[in-house]
């Protein structure tokens, strides 16, 4: 069902927790469907960290739910099995790379797809990375695309992956590769985009135990795995999300009266750069980082330049930062933003012009003059993203309505309610 936001303008005082990460949801998750027995606190129960559950059961793992929805207790497989069925992971990018992934572990074959917008995603460096490594890995379309069929098992060795495209790509190896039988080395071509996603992976392995081996020298960065290993994540809490967090933030420095986001404590996310970039923007913002609090008001912003090669998921919201601040926003480094839900650079060119916006795009920036914004009824292009981060011009533009609303639910199901109880004039139909 269709649903649509609308948005007035409004002045949001408060305090409000972050939402679970959903990064470290989807990592701990998997990762703790290949150990024995593991506790995730405090995990994000959105419709995409769900897909990585359904997909762990899918291998064998015992997954069960509190009745708060605070605590997942699994019981892992160490070696996934054989799918009784085809996996169909939904809308979850995450969930398709990494059990893509996962299952070329186990001795038979797998089927993984999901809904329209999954199966156009490319995974194309992905597939060879996993042939080279031994599996059977491809395509039902010859395009990179799902449906995806797997024949494992995965026997280890050595492959080079581009970093241009999608980290998860990486991530997907680093999960996958210390139960190879042999040893591996994953060679990365080009410049690691979205690395702090990687870094990410990397923190929650280690808390399962499994030792990776980086180097970076003339020969370029390379990861190199002994096989063999046992993973054993006992119990991890999932942090804040910065990612989230980044609406309400930035909701804060354009129509805020005070407003304090909870339970940000630094962490691997890239996305904890949303503070920073609102410091230079001229943002009234304190975090109070032993506290895990971030405290912002509204500020008169000016527009900067911003390299999001680290940090795709921002853009979104940086270009809605940018549309109602002074000066110019340019937002760089930007072309792996054009492969997830949709084509995000495009997408929010479009609909900020929309709203009276002087934005201009190209294949790997966003230029943006900004102004004054006007309400507008909006297309959310099915992506959580496009959508919040519209909301968020909403509240200084006023009556604005957004279609496909429900997207939201992929990352941060409560966004509207927390948004209300903030103050915002905003209402779901």
């Amino acid at each position: 069902m269709d649903t649509h936001l609308n948005i007035e303008q409004s002045t949001i005082t408060g305090t409000i927790p972050a939402p679970p990460s959903k990064s470290y949801s989807h990592r701990a998750i998997a990762i703790a469907a290949l150990s024995h027995r593991s506790e995730i606190a405090c995990p994000l129960l959105s419709a995409d960290v769900k897909a990585t559950i359904s997909a762990s059961r899918s291998i064998g793992a015992d997954v069960s739910v509190s009745e708060s929805g605070d605590l997942l207790t699994i019981n892992g497989v160490q070696r996934p099995a054989v799918p009784g069925d085809v996996i169909n992971i939904l809308n979850s990018g995450t969930t398709l790379r990494f059990f893509t992934a996962i299952t070329s572990l186990a001795p038979g074959t797998s089927v993984l797809t999901g809904d329209a917008s999954i199966r156009t995603r490319p995974n194309d460096p992905l597939l060879r990375a996993l042939t080279d490594l031994g599996a059977d890995v491809f395509s039902t379309k010859g395009d990179g695309t799902a449906p995806i069929v797997v024949r494992g098992p995965l026997k280890g060795g050595s492959t080079q992956i581009s970093g241009s495209i999608s980290s998860q790509f990486i991530s997907a190896l680093l999960i996958t590769c210390p139960l190879a039988n042999k040893d591996s080395t994953i060679s990365v071509e080009g410049e690691l985009k979205s690395r702090p996603y990687v870094d990410v992976t990397l923190e929650v392995l280690s808390e399962a135990g499994i030792v990776i081996n980086e180097k970076n020298d003339s020969s370029g960065l390379r990861f190199v795995i002994e096989g063999n290993q046992t993973f054993d994540l006992k119990k991890y809490t999932v942090p804040g999300d910065f990612s989230s967090s980044s609406y309400l933030l930035a909701a804060g420095a354009l129509a805020g009266d005070h407003v304090t986001v909870q339970n940000l404590y630094p962490s691997a996310q890239g996305d904890s750069a949303i503070i920073r970039i609102l410091e230079d923007m001229g943002a009234d913002i304190i975090w109070n980082q032993e506290a895990g609090e971030v405290k912002v008001t509204k500020s008169d912003l000016h527009g900067v330049t911003v390299d999001v090669g680290r940090t795709p998921d921002l853009v979104p919201t940086l270009a809605v930062l940018g549309a109602c601040a002074s000066g110019e926003m340019r937002i760089m480094n930007a072309s792996h933003v054009r492969y997830k839900e949709t084509d995000r650079l495009h997408a929010m060119a479009i609909e900020l012009a929309k709203m009276g916006v002087d934005i201009r795009e190209t294949e790997d920036e966003l230029l943006i003059r900004g102004g004054e914004v006007k309400g507008a009824s909006l297309h959310g292009w099915d992506d959580h993203r496009i959508v919040m981060s519209l909301a968020v011009a909403g509240l200084v533009a006023g009556s604005t309505e957004i279609d496909t609303a429900e997207s939201v639910a992929v990352s941060y199901p409560g966004f509207a309610r927390d948004l209300g109880q903030l103050g915002a004039k905003v209402s779901e139909c």
